[in-house]
């Protein structure tokens, strides 16, 4: 379930919002005059979910490579490549 605060509570309730985006680890959204204005949230979560982004973004690009007949190498060669790597 989304948090919901007004605005005026991020400058007269700064260390409850604080604590809130840290225990729960959800963005607080933040209403001006009833409408949605602002997200606020913790730096680990921002992080977190800027990484899922780059995440996706690299699996959009393999599933390209992927669509246009990329040269393909199995698990099983993979693993003895790396093996041969680790042991020269």
């Amino acid at each position: 379930m989304p948090i919901i605060r007004p605005v005026s509570d991020l400058r007269n309730n700064f260390k409850e919002i604080s604590d809130v985006c840290h225990e729960n680890g959800e963005p607080v959204f933040l209403t001006k005059n009833g409408r949605g204005d602002m997200v606020v949230m913790s730096i680990a979560q921002f992080e977190k979910q800027q990484a899922l982004l780059e995440l996706y973004k690299k699996l959009g690009e393999a599933e390209k490579e992927s669509e246009n007949n990329a040269p393909t190498t199995s698990h099983d060669d993979l693993m003895n490549q790396m093996r041969k790597k680790l042991n020269e």
